[in-house]
């Protein structure tokens, strides 16, 4: 397998930051609400993107870090859409304006492209130093992925945390947005306006998803250009996504389910890498297990694929099926 070459990773870099930089702060700062049609043609432009990247990425690399950036980019992207739970409910919990939506999903997703930055740093980091890690990551995956299947939805309702709660306490907080200022004068005494509120709600809600996105693609690939690339990917295109499927989100109700199957099977897969790398002197003596098999890529890909697939198929022929029964 060839080594991905520096100039193709800084290419990509120059790339996905004219691709951010045109998503996010050209057409993003300007306030509307974007069509049907636009959303279409933003997400489809984005996905062709990606499809190409990874081929790209086999050409120069091998097929092996493309079958794992393709797979990254499909659990990242899931994941991304289930994240969009949230992101409606905090747009709905504090009340903005549909004309500067466009404009706070931008800022958010920076906000969020820097945090998983971050912690993809720290994350490749500690797993070269510390492979026992895999374990950790792993139960939390499987957690996780229990909590998605079993759990009580949490995303029903909103809660501020107790940054945000801190906040309100401490410094000036306008009831009333003043289109997209942070700043605002209200009977002569500068406040901040609820957008200040509303970023921090989005940026630290999706630093919480990023500690299961983050393990979950390392859980794929242990390259951090692969890693970066596809949570980049991911969160293209994600504020279209949110208006496309805003009125839709609530109906897919075994998306879930398949993000469970996908979060446990990659959990499952970094405690197997664990046990075949294994130096924690209480299990087996210290030393490896050679005995435990090697999942291969390409069947994580097809585990994500028909997860991931089978769970939107199933969600799109119920919400039908409840139609017709409401149009009878």
């Amino acid at each position: 397998m060839a080594e991905t070459p520096l100039w193709f990773m800084v290419a990509t870099f120059v790339v996905l930051a004219v691709f951010f930089i045109v998503d996010l702060v050209i057409i993003g700062r300007r306030p509307h609400v974007p069509s049907t049609a636009e959303c279409v043609r933003h997400i489809a432009f984005f996905v062709v993107m990606a499809l190409i990247f990874g081929g790209c990425i086999w050409y120069f690399a091998g097929h092996q870090p493309a079958i794992e950036f393709y797979s990254g980019w499909l659990t990242e992207y899931s994941l991304s859409i289930d994240n969009l739970f949230v992101f409606v409910i905090i747009m709905s919990n504090f009340a903005v304006p549909k004309q500067i939506q466009k404009y706070v999903l931008s800022v958010g997703i920076t906000i969020a492209l820097v945090f998983r930055g971050i912690f993809i740093l720290l994350g490749a980091a500690i797993i070269t130093r510390f492979t026992w890690v895999f374990f950790l990551f792993g139960a939390f995956l499987l957690y996780t992925a229990f909590n998605l299947a079993f759990g009580k939805d949490d995303d029903e309702e909103y809660h501020e945390n107790a940054l945000i709660g801190t906040l309100r306490k401490v410094i000036r907080i306008s009831d009333e947005y003043d289109g997209e200022k942070l700043r605002t004068t209200k009977n002569g005494v500068r406040h901040w306006t609820p957008l200040l509120v509303v970023f921090l709600a989005i940026g630290t809600t999706d630093v919480m998803f990023a500690f299961d996105s983050i393990p979950a693609i390392f859980g794929l690939t242990k390259d951090p250009f692969i890693v970066f690339t596809s949570n980049v990917f991911a969160l293209l295109g994600l504020q279209q996504l949110y208006f496309l499927l805003g009125a839709l989100i609530d109906k897919l109700v075994y998306l879930p389910i398949g993000l469970s199957v996908v979060l446990g099977f990659i959990g499952v897969k970094l405690i197997m890498e664990a046990l075949h790398a294994n130096t924690l002197p209480f299990i087996n003596g210290g030393q490896p297990i050679h005995a435990v098999p090697e999942i291969p890529t390409w069947l994580s890909l097809a585990v994500i694929v028909v997860s991931i697939g089978t769970a939107a198929v199933a969600s799109v022929a119920k919400m039908k099926a409840m139609e017709k029964r409401e149009q009878d």
